[in-house]
């Protein structure tokens, strides 16, 4: 059977957090002329995350299918890929499990992509919803929780923009993934055996290079729940030093691979000078400035970015 939509949703130990997002989908409107599917990707959880799927499938809706499967290989990235390759939607929406869909979030998702043909994937507005006050200027380092809040009109990301949205209420096209997309991703998401983020980033890019449009949906709005212990200075720390270690392998992307030794160190003397004029400026800031110290750690980590890649490359 074919569907407009499929609502994939990775998660790992979300036995906690997948009952509101659930609750979300069970209260869509405007969806009677639509076919669409709810697809739970676990990845390895160790948690009751599969017995909370069971039972919601034993009170669900009648008319949208509420699927689970399992992807044994540890990363966003894999669950993501394996979300792809079970989804029977011509369209495949990623909702994080700590995120929460406004009541339109499949409708508006469905008339984005009828109104918007060249759109190979479109990504959400999504709002911060904090259990506790974030610290001082945080809207600088928002969009490192996929916070993404660009006005009420959509908009083209333009490649020459270098921004791209989140997965986290990603909508691609299924085709178009299973062409562009490769299998085996280089960036394979925080897991035990990796600190790298920004692999959503990694195949979006794949398809914006391959000539697809990618937009900004405002219509389509979600609510990011940011837990206590995620707003720590050892969080954020470490959330900013997975993207900026990653930073190297996202830029090179954005190039012919002829290119890529002449604009490698353009980018690098780049970041020296970014970083040595953030240092300068905010140096005696960083201990009691939890922001400012994340902003020079995602500098410095950009410096270090190509380098810890290649001793990774190495190893493996």
């Amino acid at each position: 059977m074919s569907f407009d939509l499929t609502v994939a949703i990775p998660t790992y130990n979300g036995a906690g957090r997948l009952p509101q997002l659930l609750d979300c989908l069970k209260r869509q409107v405007e969806t009677e002329s639509l076919g669409w599917e709810v697809l739970v990707v676990d990845n390895n959880s160790r948690d009751n995350t599969l017995a909370v799927v069971e039972e919601y499938q034993q009170q669900w809706l009648a008319d949208v299918p509420l699927r689970v499967c399992t992807e044994t290989q540890q990363g966003a990235a894999f669950a993501r890929i394996r979300g792809i390759h079970e989804a029977e939607g011509e369209l495949v929406g990623f909702l994080d499990d700590d995120t929460l869909p406004k009541e339109n979030w499949v409708s508006a998702a469905c008339r984005f992509a009828r109104e918007y043909p060249q759109a190979g994937a479109f990504g959400s507005q999504i709002h911060g919803e904090y259990e506790t006050e974030p610290p001082e200027d945080f809207e600088k380092i928002a969009s490192f929780f996929a916070i993404t809040e660009r006005g009420e009109i959509p908009h083209l990301y333009h490649p020459q923009m270098k921004m791209l949205p989140p997965s986290a209420g990603l909508v691609v096209r299924r085709r178009v993934w299973l062409e562009i997309v490769p299998e085996r991703p280089f960036l394979t998401g925080r897991s035990q055996n990796s600190v790298l983020n920004s692999e959503d980033l990694e195949a979006i890019l794949y398809i914006q290079n391959a000539g697809w449009e990618i937009w900004y949906n405002a219509e389509m709005e979600l609510y990011h729940q940011i837990p206590r212990d995620r707003l720590t200075r050892a969080y954020l720390l470490y959330l900013v030093r997975s993207t900026g270690l990653a930073r190297h392998h996202i830029r090179m992307l954005r190039y012919k691979p002829w290119q890529r030794p002449f604009l490698f160190p353009v980018g690098l003397a780049n970041d020296i000078r970014k970083a040595l004029f953030y240092f300068l400026k905010y140096r005696h800031r960083f201990q009691e400035d939890v922001v400012a110290a994340c902003e020079m750690e995602f500098l410095r980590s950009s410096i270090v970015s190509p380098f810890y890649l290649w001793k990774q490359a190495l190893k493996s």
